[in-house]
């Protein structure tokens, strides 16, 4: 036993500054099933703008990363357990969360948006959903948006654990509109000829951001300085317009640099002037 103790503390001491510098694998979680920002790949993983996207933050941080797939309703819990070091889910950034957790700024806006099924009429206002079902998936701002409407629109809560189900109940006629993020639904209807991307609430333009525990304020800074870098060299540009079929522009968070660190005016934002050394 001694002399494999010598063994291994001979090889530490040879590694030198190496062995002294080596990290865990960063661990993220994301949804896998919703497309296109992430969905499972022919070879059993996962794939999408959110997997290419942390997976070129690791590399720049000199990091492995361990990217698990599981439903969003379990993910900030996960999160806040120790389970992973941050989301690689695309997060909205609300007043609610952002009071629990620390964001960085948005790498691209959001929007919510409806989805329906072919031949239906087109939604023109909030008075065409009123009395109907609609679909979400578990945990999202769109679940919250019909749980805080719904006594005034008379509306019936479909909830489920992938934003894949919620579509196909519109599919199937079991509701009436899905409601979800602008660039999943649009992706949804671009895949499948039965949806239709339609209406889009006004004023529900948000951050997505990355969502870390409170007390990960030096993590957060780090990967959100190379998330400036990438925005500044066009990278998160080119994975946008590779998954969702159009180049951003000028005026899209995929290339705005916010001031500071996380989103400006939300609850856990550090007005610190951004400095990065972008390679």
């Amino acid at each position: 036993m001694r002399r494999l103790l010598a063994a291994a503390l001979l090889s530490a001491m040879a590694a030198g500054p190496a062995f002294a510098q080596a990290q865990p694998p960063l661990r993220c979680g994301v949804d896998g099933t919703f497309a296109p920002h992430a969905f499972p790949n022919l070879q059993g993983g996962v794939q999408g703008f959110q997997i290419d996207l942390f997976r070129e933050v690791a590399r720049r941080m000199g990091r492995e990363i361990v990217i698990d797939s599981a439903a969003f309703s379990g993910l900030i819990p996960a999160l806040n357990a120790g389970r992973y070091d941050f989301l690689c889910a695309p997060t909205t950034v609300t007043p609610e969360r952002a009071q629990a957790l620390l964001f960085t700024e948005g790498y691209i806006w959001t929007e919510l948006q409806f989805g329906i099924r072919r031949g239906t009429p087109p939604i023109r206002s909030e008075e065409d959903l009123r009395g109907k079902t609609i679909s979400v998936n578990k945990g999202t701002p769109y679940e919250q948006w019909v749980n805080n409407n719904r006594e005034r629109l008379n509306l019936t809560l479909l909830a489920f654990d992938s934003q894949a189900d919620a579509a196909q109940a519109v599919i199937q006629g079991r509701a009436f509109a899905n409601l979800s993020g602008n660039t999943v639904v649009r992706y949804s209807a671009s895949r499948t000829p039965q949806y239709v991307a339609d209406w889009v609430l006004p004023g529900t333009r948000f951050h997505w951001g990355t969502p870390f525990r409170q007390d990960s304020g030096a993590l957060r800074n780090q990967v959100e300085d190379i998330i400036v870098c990438m925005k500044r060299d066009g990278t998160i540009a080119r994975l946008s317009e590779r998954w969702f079929g159009n180049a951003p522009g000028e005026d899209q968070a995929e290339r705005i640099v916010f001031p500071g660190y996380g989103v400006p005016d939300m609850p856990g934002y550090d007005p610190t002037p951004q400095n990065p050394t972008c390679g």
